[in-house]
């Protein structure tokens, strides 16, 4: 612990330490310390900015960034020492700037508060951040788009409600996981652009009263534009909420993939397998394979969404600027990235690895999942679907009353329900030809999923640009 309060950036109105107890309570340079580069660089645009203003000379300018170059190299090896009293980042890199050049260092905070330091160092550090997510999130979807594109031919089970719906292609179920996560990548877009927004030269609430260059300031660091209050720009995290949101939509997009390959790959469903790469196994049944990795993806979505929802409790009772609450954002923000980083990791592993069983999956295939085509036969016989769907329906009834299949049933059981049943009724038992019908956009026809695949891949064209 610091031996006075006068060692701290706020120290001088105290007398006596602070409780050792709330010293720690009060610290968050145990986890702040991962934006120390961004803390670096937010300084060196400033001292930029007080020179221009004329409240450092050039000399004393160019010790400080000398000085913070040295304390990059010491971050950068890992060589950096955190202290006792070393509350924050901003404290930890101040100090160690005056060690390295003494009393200059003393003018880097001139009409700078760590409120608009600390909002910087949030955005440039979540600038960063979003792009690694983004190329993640593209490198999964182009996985998830070459499988469609080499398995288009295997045909499987299509389920709502969890019971067996219609004849799919097994690239179809793929693809319509590709477009939830291009949805995440064009909301993930979005979120950088009010995150780019520079906070900097906001000061504690009222501004800067030094006439500091904040346009010098927003080129020196890249952002898109400059904050237009300094309440505002000090006291708003809505961009932390935004993202760890963002974080639980994909998360739960991912879940709810995940959720369909554990099913999948029990011995019940026998559709895919894992690779052990992503698999593991029990301590005490031998013969067990669990899909370990997608239960974790699963998992890790109610871990972000606690994040998010723990996160909106807190901001939702503050008043208006800066409050010492805030300093929940960083661990949430971190805690939120870290997970969605390795989640999409992971996903695209388990996608790029696990082998299909397509006998199994072609042989899910039964003759009630074709009822509605038995409909469609009838309403391209001219009959009204309302009227096609209840024949249809009395069908199956009739099916089952006889306890055989859809398939099974001759021309004049059909003929009792409706007299435009045929011969060529027997059209309607072939799974090729029901999902080739599916022809519109968007459906499951080998045309419709090629224009799907064609789509995705200059999509992912246009993201690398």
């Amino acid at each position: 612990m610091a031996n006075s309060e006068g060692n701290k950036l706020w120290g001088g109105r105290f007398v006596g330490n602070t409780d050792p107890i709330m010293e720690k309570f009060n610290a968050s340079i145990a986890y702040d310390q991962r934006m120390w580069e961004a803390d670096i660089k937010g300084s060196k645009a400033y001292v930029k900015a007080l020179q221009k203003a004329g409240l450092v000379t050039q000399n004393e300018m160019e010790q400080i960034l000398t000085g913070l170059d040295k304390v990059f190299d010491e971050w950068s090896k890992g060589e950096f020492k955190i202290k006792p009293g070393d509350e924050d980042i901003h404290t930890a890199n101040e100090r160690r700037l005056k060690e390295f050049i003494g009393d200059p260092a003393g003018k880097l905070h001139t009409g700078r508060s760590r409120n608009d330091q600390v909002a910087t160092d949030m955005r440039l550090w979540l600038r960063d951040a979003v792009t690694t997510l983004k190329e993640l999130a593209l490198q999964l979807i182009s996985t998830m788009v070459e499988r469609a594109a080499a398995e288009i031919e295997i045909l499987c089970p299509g389920y709502t409600h969890m019971q067996r719906a219609q004849p799919i292609r097994w690239s179809h179920w793929i693809l319509s996981h590709a477009a939830a996560l291009s949805r995440d990548v064009e909301r993930l877009e979005d979120i950088r652009k009010r995150v780019n927004v520079m906070p900097l030269g906001s000061g504690a609430i009222a501004g800067n009263p030094f006439n500091i260059d904040r346009e010098l300031l927003r080129q020196e660091l890249n952002f898109d534009s400059v904050s237009i209050n300094s309440m505002d720009a000090t006291g708003q995290r809505d961009f932390v909420a935004e993202f760890l949101f963002w974080g639980s939509m994909c998360l739960t997009h991912l879940s709810k993939m995940a959720e369909d390959l554990i099913l999948y790959s029990t011995k019940e469903f026998s559709f895919i397998t894992l690779t052990d790469a992503y698999s593991t196994g029990s301590s005490l049944m031998p013969q067990k394979k669990n899909a370990d990795s997608l239960e974790l993806i699963r998992s890790k979505a109610g871990r972000v969404f606690g994040r998010c929802a723990g996160f909106l409790m807190t901001l939702k009772g503050l008043p208006s600027t800066y409050n010492k609450d805030l300093q929940e954002d960083k661990e949430a923000m971190f805690d939120a990235y870290d997970t969605v980083h390795a989640v999409l990791q992971v996903a695209t592993g388990v996608i790029s690895t696990l082998k299909v069983n397509r006998p199994a999956m072609e042989g899910a295939l039964s003759p009630d999942m074709l009822a509605t085509d038995l409909a469609y036969h009838l309403v391209r016989k001219g009959m009204p679907f309302r009227e096609a769907h209840s024949c249809a329906g009395k069908a199956v009834y009739v099916a089952e009353s006889k306890n055989i299949h859809l398939s099974k049933l001759t021309v004049e059981d059909l003929q009792s329900v409706s007299p435009l049943f045929d011969k060529d009724v027997s059209s309607v038992w072939d799974y090729n030809k029901s999902v080739e019908q599916y022809s519109a956009p968007g459906g499951t026809a080998r045309s419709s999923v090629t224009a799907q695949i064609e789509h995705f891949r200059t999509w992912l064209q246009s993201q690398k640009q």
